[in-house]
């Protein structure tokens, strides 16, 4: 438990101490899907790489609906 508490603090620290980046979707997905990963059988770091990209095309589709006109 204490490996993936240091793991999860690094992950946030590495986070919080990059730039400003377009990640709209990313964390959350990628704290979902780490945490899948890992109770699936210790594949943290591919479940957050896939939560990653799961949440940041589910955002593009949310931003393109928001962008479409209304139509009637």
């Amino acid at each position: 438990m204490k490996r993936i508490l240091v793991g999860a603090a690094l992950a946030l620290a590495a986070i919080a101490a990059s730039g400003p980046v377009e990640a709209k979707g990313c964390i959350k997905g990628a704290v979902v899907g780490g945490v899948a990963g890992h109770v699936a059988g210790h594949h943290g770091v591919l479940g957050a790489a896939t939560g990653c990209l799961i949440g940041r095309h589910q955002a593009n589709k949310k931003a393109r609906r928001a962008n479409q006109p209304a139509s009637r």
